[in-house]
């Protein structure tokens, strides 16, 4: 049976430690991502917000160009393509759009639609198009989408994002395991 499935970009399909090499540059530090205990990274990084702010809108061209793909995420991705619709909804801003498609392409992965909100409220997006489940590593980002869509969501296991889930919020560690569960759920 067809689904559509919405999918985070950034520490889903890419890889969670994507930015830790280029904070480390950025700030002379060296963190991993088992230090990054919670989805703001001013905590770990501990400069002002501005500043922090300031450097990531100069390097995001740059990170997201260079981000590698989370391990097994592109074959889940291409057997996925084949069997259902994919539907890419990210916080980032939509004038990333060129730059995130180029990503897609120069990784071979292939993709329905993607979105770039510029927000990490994804609800009404996944509402809109209607998706049937989602794909998330923000913590709260899947719980709002879980209980306002009534669709289930996996979480992308990570240390930044531990706290409780509700029944519907599935926690998985790989893109295989993702793949399990999407197996069994769709029967």
């Amino acid at each position: 049976m067809r689904k559509r499935f919405g999918i985070d970009i950034d520490g889903t399909v890419t890889c969670p430690s994507a930015l830790i090499p280029f904070i480390n540059e950025g700030f002379g530090l060296n963190i991993t991502l088992a230090d990054v205990k919670d989805y703001d990274l001013n905590k770990v990084v501990k400069v002002p917000e501005e500043k922090f702010a300031k450097w990531f809108i100069e390097n995001e061209p740059i990170i997201y160009q260079e981000s590698p793909l989370a391990e097994g995420a592109e074959k889940i991705l291409t057997i996925w393509q084949k069997e259902h619709e994919l539907f890419f909804i990210s916080a980032r801003g939509s004038h990333l759009l060129e730059n995130t498609k180029d990503w897609f392409n120069k990784k071979g992965l292939s993709y329905d639609h993607i979105e770039l909100i510029g927000s990490h409220d994804k609800v009404s997006t996944a509402k809109l198009h209607e998706v049937d489940i989602f794909l998330e590593d923000k913590h709260d980002n899947a719980v709002m989408i879980h209980e306002e869509c009534d669709i289930p969501v996996l979480l992308f296991n990570t240390p930044y994002n531990q706290d409780p889930i509700p029944k519907g919020v599935v926690r998985v560690n790989n893109w295989h395991e993702a793949n399990h569960w999407v197996k069994n759920w769709i029967g």
